[in-house]
């Protein structure tokens, strides 16, 4: 169809699946660490590599999405 994204082949789906996995657990660990620093400098890093990590997994979604 005109201006629809081709399929993903299933090699493809797999990297997309495990780099998706990689960036949850990397945020759940970067929250977990946010509540545990007791540093305001180390809670405001790990806060924000939590966001950075959830940036890249949104990414990753849309990019999932915009090709289904």
């Amino acid at each position: 169809m005109y201006g629809q994204q081709p399929q993903l082949d299933s090699k493809n789906l797999s990297y997309l699946e495990d780099s998706m996995n990689f960036e949850a657990l990397a945020v759940k660990k970067c929250q977990q660490y946010a509540t545990q620093f007791q540093d305001p400098v180390l809670k405001d890093m790990a806060t924000q590599l939590a966001q950075h990590h959830r940036q890249h997994y949104d990414t990753l979604l849309n990019y999932l999405q915009s090709h289904q």
